[in-house]
């Protein structure tokens, strides 16, 4: 087993609970930063700390060569990056891997400047590095249908369209990336199929026993609605595709 441990910021989310996992059966030890104190369990070892503060880095870094970035929000993904950056320059990482998000660089919404920023930062950051974009876990897609289907109308936008990924495949991804030399941007992961909103929220209700309710054709506004019609959150091309489809994660999860 390797004594150096992995470092991993937003160990306890929905992608960390999955990566986590493949990194100890790889034999690797894991040293989790979270905001919440918890013991030791299953060889994973947790820091306190908190990025956007800059508490905590020092200790999570200690020993740590290879540095596994997950954390994120809905705003200061930038700042709480750049916080990460300094602290790994100063430990000496070896390798500092980030996941970021599709679309990163072509869609004008603040959230998405802030996973850009920080993908520059890593990418400046002089650390040997490895950045993977994927698209919309099935599990995010899942908690937006499950909003959408309890309107007596469904806004249909139009041309919008996703490509849920399912967050287990992305989390045997990253393991494989952490665990491999540091690769600079990797192509993107998407899912296997491409989805308008009616198509996804369709199945959801086939496997709850709803009605089909009426749609309602809405238009996006703003540059952010142009960017959506012409598919800048997509990569349609040279992309690597998970095989996990959205009816099969519904099945499994509502089944």
């Amino acid at each position: 087993m390797s004594t150096s441990p992995i470092l991993v910021t937003g160990g306890t989310g929905t992608l960390g609970g999955h990566v986590v996992p493949f990194l100890r059966a790889a034999g690797h030890e894991v040293r989790v930063l979270t905001r919440h104190g918890r013991p030791p369990a299953d060889g994973v070892e947790y820091v306190t700390g908190d990025l956007l503060k800059g508490e905590g880095l020092a200790a999570a870094l200690a020993d740590a060569r290879t540095v596994l970035h997950l954390s994120g929000g809905p705003k200061g993904d930038d700042e709480a990056t750049r916080a990460l950056v300094r602290a790994a320059r100063a430990s000496g990482a070896h390798h500092l891997i980030y996941i970021s998000v599709v679309g990163a660089d072509r869609v004008p919404l603040a959230w998405m400047r802030t996973k850009l920023e920080s993908e520059r930062a890593i990418a400046d950051s002089g650390i040997p590095f490895t950045t993977l974009r994927a698209a919309q876990f099935h599990d995010l897609a899942l908690k937006m249908v499950e909003k959408m289907a309890k309107l007596p109308v469904l806004p249909a936008p139009g041309g919008l369209r996703l490509q849920p990924v399912d967050a287990r495949e992305v989390a045997a991804r990253l393991a494989e990336l952490t665990l491999s030399a540091p690769a600079g941007p990797v192509p993107d992961l998407t899912g296997p199929k491409l989805y308008d909103l009616p198509a996804l929220v369709h199945p959801y209700r086939q496997l709850l026993g709803h009605r089909n309710r009426p749609t309602l054709p809405v238009r996006i506004p703003g540059k952010a609605g142009r960017a959506y019609r012409a598919g800048a959150n997509l990569t349609l091309e040279g992309a690597e595709r998970g095989k996990r489809t959205w009816e099969e994660f519904l099945a499994e999860r509502l089944g």
